[in-house]
């Protein structure tokens, strides 16, 4: 027994001995002790605040469109909000009362951090600091969870960023491929100072997301492998506590739905931020990123323990900030939480930060001046208004480009003399590409994503299985029945990203058909597809990989990659020509149609 604690019991037993032995004294002074009552149990409030999926949002601008940033809803965006949200906080709570966390996707997702990973590298000798690490460690970050984009431009540039943070990026299941050790810090741990009471130790687990091993898999295979976030966490979150912390936060980068986007192809659950906080006991609260969605407050009991942990999602871009409260009480020697309650607030609601306005207005000047380069001209407006449901030219450029990029890669090989097809998807519903002139703006607008381009070898009768696949978009809808483009897919459950054009092929769509039956008269030259047949599949990384888990795409041999992004090969196609001219490129490879009739 400790010396200290021998003596704390010496201490009260012979106080108790002296009660006893003083008869009529010792009632007046328990009255006096009941009159004073129990002493008040010590407390104290923590504030963690959280923000996800920044993807290089420092302002509330949009450089595809070179204006203020705006969207159906009305919000606004960019750490620079974030910075004034955050010292509302830290004022109303008291700045040591807090704590500012990210759950990931911070390097990759705009021109601003596509400009500073590939035209102004941070990799480069003498290169600048990456703009997010300026802006985060101006606001104060204490940990930033890793993100499946933070690969998305290799590792080297990824350690980079790493080196110029003054905050760990964490990631428990990001372990070395070779020693299977953490290739990042797991967890951070901070200690708070309470007046006239023990610290409070507050540990954070930072998790990020298995499917990293698909979608990056050309900067990581070998190199890096990620398990799953149920597993890492409980191997983890005991340890966090047998190491003294009172509160354990998790920030993962994956969000809270239980589904995964690659089906079968990995063992781990892509967002399974809700069963890490069913399965795993011991765990406060979590900040959940990865789904762009906004969970205010999401309870969740555990299944072990009965308590409820507390799950909150502030969107994404830097529009939202969320708050965990949480509420301590010393007793018995220790700390334990006694409530947690989240909330959010709106990046609208304020201006933006000036010490994060003036840090960082070069970076930005300079990243608007090189977006506005013109590249070409062209003869008449295309737009993604309706390339969901019809065969938009736009998408039509994208396919052209990435045929010709691979037939000229493959001249000279044996596969040079094969028919190279090509996949692309509708992005967005709102890009255009103006008559006139064409800026880099405009084409980036186009293809937002920073994907690079692969070769495939499949065969006639794994593209109709990939059609078949794709065309699942769409919802069943009956032939006479009124045909509403807003609700014609399932984009709630199936992204437009995961809907894909396959040029080179003519094909309809039959919507009034069961998924799985609805590609028809499928033919390539004029005459029905043979399913033996080989071709060159020109496909982005993202689909190379298993992302959208389309099928055969993953397993079939690969012919060819990149590193250049498709978008840049965008731009160099149209700055070649000159002349954006749609006879160049577009085609009518498919259409919708119901019974045999078109849609449309």
């Amino acid at each position: 027994m400790p010396l200290n604690r021998r003596k704390f019991l010496k201490k009260s037993a012979v106080t108790g001995a002296g009660v006893a032995l003083a008869g009529a004294a010792a009632p007046a002074a328990g009255a006096a002790e009941a009159e004073k009552g129990p002493r008040p149990a010590k407390r104290y409030s923590l504030t963690v605040m959280g923000t996800t999926d920044l993807h290089g949002n420092i302002f509330n601008w949009d450089y595809f469109k070179d204006a203020e940033y705006t969207d159906t809803k009305g919000n606004a965006k960019g750490l620079a909000r974030i910075a004034t949200l955050v010292e509302q906080v830290r004022a109303e709570k008291g700045r040591r009362n807090t704590l500012l966390l990210d759950a990931g996707d911070t390097i990759q997702g705009t021109p601003l951090t596509y400009y500073y990973a590939k035209v102004e590298p941070i990799t480069a000798e003498g290169g600048p600091v990456h703009p997010m690490a300026q802006a985060m460690n101006a606001i104060g970050y204490d940990a930033v969870a890793l993100g499946n984009h933070e690969f998305n431009y290799g590792i080297e540039t990824l350690r980079k960023f790493e080196e110029q943070c003054d905050f760990p990026l964490l990631g428990a299941n990001a372990l070395d491929a070779r020693t299977l050790k953490p290739a990042f810090p797991p967890y951070f741990m901070k200690t708070f100072r309470v007046k006239g009471a023990p610290p409070v130790k507050v540990a954070v687990l930072g998790l990020t997301n298995p499917g990293i091993a698909i979608w990056d898999k050309a900067y990581v295979q070998g190199r890096m492998t990620f398990p799953g976030l149920e597993e890492q966490a409980a191997k983890w979150v005991p340890k966090l506590r047998s190491m003294g912390a009172d509160v354990v936060v998790v920030s993962a980068h994956s969000g809270s739905s239980g589904t995964s986007s690659y089906g079968d192809q990995l063992p781990y659950i892509e967002n399974s931020a809700a069963l890490v906080a069913q399965k795993v006991p011991g765990i406060d609260a979590i900040l959940v990123g990865h789904a762009h969605t906004e969970i205010v407050e999401l309870k969740v009991v555990n299944e072990q323990t009965g308590k409820t942990v507390i799950l909150s999602e502030p969107l994404c871009y830097a529009q939202r900030l969320s708050l965990f409260d949480i509420e301590l009480v010393f007793a018995k020697g220790r700390w334990t939480v006694e409530s947690v309650a989240a909330s959010v607030r709106d990046s609208r609601t304020v201006a933006d930060d000036p010490e994060i306005t003036r840090l960082l207005d070069d970076e930005h000047d300079k990243v608007v001046a090189y977006v506005n380069q013109v590249v070409g001209t062209a003869t008449e407006t295309l737009t993604t208004v309706d390339a969901r449901y019809r065969d938009a030219p736009i998408i039509d450029l994208i396919t052209k480009v990435q045929e010709d990029v691979v037939r000229e890669a493959l001249k000279g090989t044996e596969h040079a003399s094969l028919p190279v097809l090509a996949q692309a998807s509708p992005f967005s519903r709102t890009s255009a590409i103006p008559a006139g002139e064409v800026t880099i703006r405009d084409l980036s607008s186009l293809y937002v994503y920073d994907n690079t381009l692969v070769a495939k070898l499949m065969t006639g009768a794994q593209l109709k299985a990939y059609l078949e696949y794709s065309a699942e978009y769409f919802v069943q809808t009956a032939a006479g029945a009124a045909v509403d483009v807003d609700r014609l897919t399932n984009a709630n459950n199936r992204p437009d990203y995961n809907y894909d054009y396959v040029s080179g092929l003519s094909y309809d769509i039959d919507i009034a058909q069961p998924a799985g039956s609805r590609i028809k008269n499928l033919t390539y030259g004029g005459a029905p597809l043979d399913d033996a047949q080989r071709f060159v599949f020109a496909v982005n990384n993202y689909r190379a990989n298993g992302g959208g888990a389309f099928p055969h795409v993953a397993s079939a041999q690969e012919l060819w990659a990149e590193s250049t992004e498709i978008r840049t090969r965008i731009a160099e196609w149209v700055t070649a020509k000159g002349v954006l001219d749609p006879k160049d490129f577009a085609s009518v490879d498919w259409k919708l149609t119901r019974d045999g009739t078109p849609v449309f």
